[in-house]
């Protein structure tokens, strides 16, 4: 059992210490009812469940498997897992029978722990894969004092956790490839707890809140963690809701967000008109916004948002956008403690105003992630080291201004050759988005016999009963893109594939 604060579950200790009887996690469920738990409240939970973890057999080493949506069980889960020197494998409460089956065979966890309404599936999925199954309704009241997962007697036999121990396996979101396992160490949590921390501007009297799942890394990293270290409060939903996001932030009196573009454009579409502004202090986002959305949402909440970048590699973002008003296409400049090249695909570093690919440099298992899940050969080559520390290729584009900030281009397979000229699809849908009539846009490349490929849109319409012409969204492509990254098609649909936190996923659209 880990006692110092290089350790996440030291950091957790000493926050219940000086800041027990400060509210640490209200929980809004699906009914709207609101349950809140302090700091030392919450820490008896995380007691509890750590030995019936350990009653169950898991111990340093363990593999725990979360099966789970936001709920106050999945973060005493995760606590209580870190306090046994053991590691969690969140993971998306939706995945199909062959994802299940995969997770548990890259994994071997010593426990499960999956919502009932899941149970059957998970079963069908992994029957007789898992030692111990423990089903959970995924509310608040299996966190009473009655609840099954609460009833570990004792204290777990103190074992010392090393803060290079593995805390987390997290599989990455899947938007181009298979998703692939990111291995994360006590460290990594205590690293992104203060690089994030300082990033907002963290004070106890601060409350982030967290609608994006918690099985993804941003609600980890940029919210629950730099809550944890600087003893502020979290307000966590079952769910994500785009026309109650603002009400609900009232009602839960948040003053810190974090999203990523396209649940910001639901939340435009969807917030109905008239809806009273917040008075929020600050808003993370993350990929591209278009000017006026981007205005919009900073009326809309009090505050302009600011954009940053980071992976679940990265652990702690890499850049933030600091320019005051922020802007809507900038990523920033590196965060301090961040080192940062853009390199040619020659391998050299590409001149100011030139896209290269996003290198970060950092220590494996500290300020970087420790590694790719049984995949030495991945490793090989996204991993250049570099003295004692490493470059990490993060397969993303930038292009730096002369002032030194940043500007996100896409990933490097979304930037496509249009006659010869570069075109970003993620520039493209984030301008496409502010069409008329459109909700939102994908969009894609097409193979074309003169210019090599083309852009094509798959668009949601504002009124699937009305959608915008193709010659209005030409005439408007017109005026407002440069004639490489106009759509040469525009498709309707009526939702795009998505992963769990709004990212879209190219590989399942097919150009017509």
């Amino acid at each position: 059992m880990s006692t110092g604060a290089d350790t996440f579950d030291g950091i957790w200790r000493r926050t219940v210490e000086t800041h027990g009887a400060s509210p640490f996690l209200l929980f809004r469920a699906e009914s709207g009812e609101t349950t809140t738990w302090t700091y030392a409240e919450f820490d008896d939970v995380v007691g509890r469940v750590a030995a019936s973890l350990a009653a169950a057999g898991v111990g340093p080493g363990s593999a725990v498997h979360l099966v789970l949506r936001n709920s106050p069980v999945f973060v005493a889960a995760w606590l209580a897992t870190s306090r046994l020197g053991a590691w969690m494998v969140p993971v998306d409460p939706a995945s199909a029978a062959r994802d299940i089956r995969t997770q548990v065979r890259r994994v071997r966890p010593a426990v499960s722990i999956v919502a009932a309404a899941r149970a059957a599936a998970f079963t069908e999925a992994a029957a007789g894969e898992v030692p111990v199954v423990v089903e959970v309704a995924e509310d608040a009241s299996d966190l009473d004092p009655a609840a099954p997962l609460l009833q570990g007697a004792g204290t777990p036999e103190a074992h010392a956790v090393d803060a290079g121990a593995r805390i987390a396996v997290m599989f990455t979101s899947g938007t181009t490839s298979e998703p692939k396992g990111v291995e994360l160490t006590q460290a990594n949590y205590v690293s992104v707890a203060r690089t994030m921390a300082a990033a907002a501007g963290l004070q106890a009297r601060h409350r982030w809140y967290v609608t994006l799942p918690l099985f993804h890394a941003n609600a980890q990293y940029y919210c629950f963690a730099p809550a944890i270290l600087t003893g502020a409060s979290v307000a966590l939903t079952a769910t994500f809701s785009a026309s109650r996001w603002v009400p609900v932030a009232r009602e839960l009196g948040v003053t810190h967000a974090s999203l990523f573009a396209a649940p910001i454009r639901m939340i435009l579409a969807r917030c109905p008109a008239g809806e009273e502004p917040l008075a929020l202090e600050h808003v993370w986002f993350a990929q591209s916004l278009g000017a006026q959305h981007h205005r919009a949402f900073g009326d809309l909440v009090g505050t302009l948002p600011r954009q940053l970048y980071g992976m679940t590699e990265t652990v702690a973002v890499v850049t933030a956008d600091t320019s005051n008003p922020p802007a809507h296409d900038v990523i920033g400049p590196p965060v301090p403690g961040r080192a940062v090249r853009l390199v040619g695909i020659d391998g050299e570093d590409v001149p100011d105003g030139t896209a290269g690919e996003i290198w970060v440099r950092g220590r494996r298992g500290d300020d970087l992630f420790a590694g790719y899940l049984d995949a030495p050969e991945i490793n090989a080559r996204v991993f250049t080291p570099d003295g004692a520390e490493t470059w990490f290729h993060t397969g993303d584009l930038a292009v730096r201004a002369g002032n030194g900030a940043l500007r996100f281009v896409g990933r490097v397979d979304d930037v496509i050759k249009v006659a010869g000229e570069n075109v970003s699809l993620t520039e493209v849908e984030a301008a496409a988005a502010e069409a008329p009539g459109v909700l939102e846009v994908a969009v894609v490349a097409q193979p074309d016999p003169v210019r090599d490929q083309v852009p094509v849109a798959y668009v949601v319409p504002k009124d699937p009963s009305a959608p915008p012409s193709p010659e209005v969204l030409d005439e408007w492509a017109a005026h407002h893109l440069a004639p490489a990254a106009r759509p040469r098609a525009w498709h309707f649909i009526d939702e795009l594939p998505r992963t769990s936190v709004g990212k879209v996923r190219r590989f399942r659209i097919t150009a017509g």
